[in-house]
């Protein structure tokens, strides 16, 4: 994602998308009494990802400079639940603690992990545990998972997610700079420009699915999932429907989203021999094995994409199975509901102005949230 680009909120309002019949959809049409943002909380430095353990009602926002806090009936705590300002490398835009992942047994073995670039601009996932006070993690519980070079100041990718497999997902993005030029993402020798897929629960401190695409390989990481990324800043799995989809921030022209099924592995997304569905950086190009994205749009409507997630609450049933995305710089949510047709459905929504959007995030019930670079965090609800 890029962060530096705050200054093009001031390029103005997206145009509209198409629908199944070929009208404009513009954000007065779509219906007002489905949805509103409710303000949950507002004075956090830099949220970046927000997160929740299963079966468990608090939600967790991690601040960028290297904080998580903890949002509880309601209310934002003081304290911290975990503060490790002191080992995390903020100074780039696009650096900082990214992410939060609670362990599916979070309740019986009090792991969670987290994705950070460390001062030397490294990307690191460790785990952690919870201390005697649930409220308070115990900073001292590091424990190293895995450990990437970051060959340049961006394109760190940094979502981890747990899977519907058990498994341990970590988005990595190229390494950074402009057009990938050190060519990592359609090298199966490093886990830059990629997805990658572990298991946390077996070995020290991880091993290698044997049902990775890629395992067992000389000339590849085995941790590879997919390949071919440029910064898949956030993905998500919608668990009902066995979907993966992967929002991957564009170069100069184009944003897009992927979705395949989530257990189909090795998929190559094109990257850097395609940005969205057009050759990079020019015609021609082979586009044999590669898989394009469902959906794209231009800088004529944004900058860089904002993933979110599959909406499958209770509170707002006519919204089931629509996948929420925003753009970072103009602010704008929109959302399509994918079936064997393809996209279907697609809608801008008339939510008024929330900021420059830095990710979405879900609770343990499955409600949607919407975090603001301002330091505010929002929540999806029925227009009463």
């Amino acid at each position: 994602m890029r962060i530096v680009l705050w200054l093009l909120l001031a390029l103005g309002a997206c145009g509209g998308l198409d629908d199944d019949d070929g009208d404009t959809i513009g954000p007065d049409d779509t219906p007002a009494d489905l949805l509103r943002l409710e303000l949950v909380a507002s004075g956090l430095k830099s949220p970046v990802h927000l997160a929740a353990p299963p079966g468990d009602p608090r939600i967790f926002v991690v601040e960028r400079r290297g904080r998580i806090r903890i949002i509880k009936d309601g209310k934002l705590l003081a304290e911290p639940f975990l503060d490790i300002v002191s080992r995390v490398g903020s100074g780039g835009s696009e650096q900082g603690l990214l992410s939060v992942v609670f362990h599916p047994d979070f309740a019986t073995n009090r792991y969670f992990f987290v994705n950070y670039t460390d001062r030397n601009g490294d990307t690191r996932v460790e785990r952690y545990t919870v201390g005697p006070d649930p409220d308070r993690a115990d900073p001292a519980s590091a424990k190293l998972i895995l450990t990437v070079d970051q060959p340049f100041a961006n394109h760190n990718g940094g979502l981890i997610v747990f899977g519907p497999d058990g498994m341990l997902y970590i988005g990595m993005g190229d390494g950074g700079s402009g057009g990938d030029p050190l060519g990592h993402g359609q090298n199966l020798g490093t886990l830059l420009g990629a997805l990658l897929r572990i298991d946390v629960d077996r070995g020290d401190p991880y091993t290698i699915p044997p049902d990775n695409p890629f395992a067992g390989r000389a000339d590849a990481r085995g941790e590879i999932w997919a390949y071919g990324l440029r910064n898949p800043w956030r993905f998500a799995f919608d668990r009902t429907a066995g979907l993966l989809y992967i929002a991957d921030v564009g170069q100069n022209r184009w944003e897009e989203i992927n979705v395949a099924p989530a257990s189909a592995g090795g998929l190559n997304y094109g990257w850097n021999l395609m940005e969205g569905n057009h050759c990079f950086p020019s015609d021609p190009c082979d586009r044999t094995g590669l898989t394009p994205p469902v959906l794209e749009y231009s800088h004529d409507e944004g900058c860089s994409v904002t993933g979110g997630h599959v909406y499958r609450g209770r509170a707002i049933p006519e919204l089931v199975g629509h996948y929420f995305y925003a753009d970072y710089c103009r602010g704008w949510i929109r959302s399509f509901r994918y079936t064997s047709e393809g996209v279907r459905d697609q809608r801008t929504w008339s939510i008024g102005n929330v900021g420059l959007i830095t990710s979405f995030g879900e609770d343990s019930a499955g409600e949607l949230y919407v975090l603001s670079q301002d330091g505010r965090v929002f929540r999806f609800e029925p227009q009463s």
